[in-house]
């Protein structure tokens, strides 16, 4: 048996203006650009796909199922430039064969430089989804699969407000040097053996929080390597897809298949094949070996099976690069420069942001809090990873998503942003009455 997990993530970042030293006011972001992104990316990506998986849904009668985890900035996009994006993962949802995951809501790198801010930015993202969605995340995934033991440890730790466990397990990257000979497509846990204290399958209340490992192999086939007309294996069928996840069975009960949401039609665009691959492919899935294979989602996952071993991980890990590490946001002196700044203004910020609610003007409130939205998308990891400078393969990956000219350009103009933070938190709030 092989239970196929089929997880996407759904981002776009707001990105910024070109913003001079000469520049003064308080409009950061590119707003026309940020609407022509989601829009086009919408066209090409999000309504097809989201609407061909509907049908998928329907056509296999709920043995179809997905999980996505949208970012909080990527929702607020939608609402505003392209609403009907919201509709049809609500009709999604309400399925029941789509589960939506946890995340940081600005898609940052707040764990690391500040876990009070992580925890605020987690629970604006689980507010966001209930609201849109009307359910509650069970399982977490950090920004660009960023992991180790510490955050599965401080993730499984968390409370609902009633004091039960907040998630029941964590997705990340299933990285060789970690692994070892081992395969990812079982369960794991983090060492120590974290509690959930949300299970309801397999070991109920007292179950190990798990750990779902990307299998990359097969989740980039789809992800990279589908259209390369230099790849052996292409191209590649559905069918032929489906015998290689069929092989899992005997090493494994999982096949974890992570990716971005927009390989269908932006990275991988309709004229490859992608969507008719995507069409046929559970299909196939299910008619290689009849009974035994099947779509689940993370959940699911965490609630059938019990971890196997440890997936001891000391330093971060992430799917990013062929390193799998973070070198793709802090891999030099510009993004390590970039983020403290960053991160140095947190309190500062959210001092203001108290004193004007104490203060009880209605001004001084909207003004702080306008600050603090506008800090918090300067979190969003993408600023740093225009700025890496690697080469080779990884490099062109970056300058494929940078809006920048030069790794150097991402980097001065989110500095003249962040001074321009700093000017308005110098200038004393306005006093006004209560």
């Amino acid at each position: 048996m092989a239970s196929v997990v089929f997880y996407f993530q759904v981002h776009q970042p707001f990105r910024l203006r070109r913003y001079s030293v000469f520049d003064t006011d308080h409009f950061y972001f590119d707003n026309l650009k940020n609407g022509e992104i989601a829009r086009k990316v919408a066209d090409k990506c999000y309504r097809p796909t989201t609407r061909l998986i509907l049908d998928l849904v329907k056509r296999h009668k709920g043995n179809f199922r997905v999980s996505y985890a949208i970012t909080g900035v990527a929702l607020e996009q939608f609402e505003q430039f392209c609403p009907d994006i919201i509709d049809l993962f609500k009709e999604l949802a309400d399925t029941g064969c789509c589960e939506f995951v946890g995340e940081t809501y600005n898609h940052s790198l707040s764990f690391i430089y500040s876990k009070r801010e992580f925890v605020e930015q987690v629970d604006m993202q689980t507010a966001k989804i209930k609201q849109l969605f009307g359910v509650t995340p069970r399982v977490f995934r950090n920004t660009e699969l960023i992991y180790n033991n510490e955050l599965a440890h401080f993730v499984a730790g968390m409370k609902n407000p009633d004091g039960t466990g907040r998630f029941a397990g964590i997705l990340c990257e299933g990285v060789d040097r970690i692994l070892g000979f081992r395969s990812p497509n079982y369960l794991y846990m983090a060492p120590g053996n974290p509690r959930s204290n949300v299970g309801v399958g397999v070991g109920g209340k007292d179950k190990p929080f798990g750990t779902l490992c990307k299998n990359y192999r097969l989740s980039d086939d789809i992800a990279f390597r589908f259209s390369n007309r230099g790849w052996a294996e292409w191209p590649l069928s559905a069918e032929k897809f489906a015998q290689w996840v069929h092989q899992i069975n005997g090493d494994g009960y999982l096949c974890n298949l992570f990716m971005d949401y927009e390989t269908f039609g932006e990275h991988q665009w309709a004229d490859t094949g992608i969507f008719k691959f995507l069409e046929k492919l559970p299909e196939a899935i299910f008619d290689v070996a009849p009974g035994e294979n099947h779509f689940i989602t993370p959940s699911m996952a965490l609630d059938q099976f019990m971890p196997v071993g440890d997936y001891d991980v000391h330093d971060y890990i992430s799917w990013a690069d062929s390193e799998r590490d973070l070198s793709a946001w802090r891999g030099n002196a510009m993004q390590n420069a970039a983020l403290e700044e960053c991160f140095r203004l947190e309190n500062p910020v959210k001092d203001r942001v108290l004193k004007a609610e104490l203060s009880g003007n209605a001004q001084e409130i909207a003004e702080a809090r306008y600050l603090l939205d506008d800090w918090r998308k300067l979190t969003t990891s993408d600023h740093f990873y225009y700025m890496c400078t690697k080469y080779w393969a990884d490099g062109d990956v970056h300058k494929y998503f940078s809006p920048y000219d030069s790794p150097y350009d991402a980097y001065i103009n989110y500095m003249n942003v962040l001074d321009n933070v700093r000017t308005r938190l110098a200038v004393a709030p306005v006093a006004g009455k209560r």
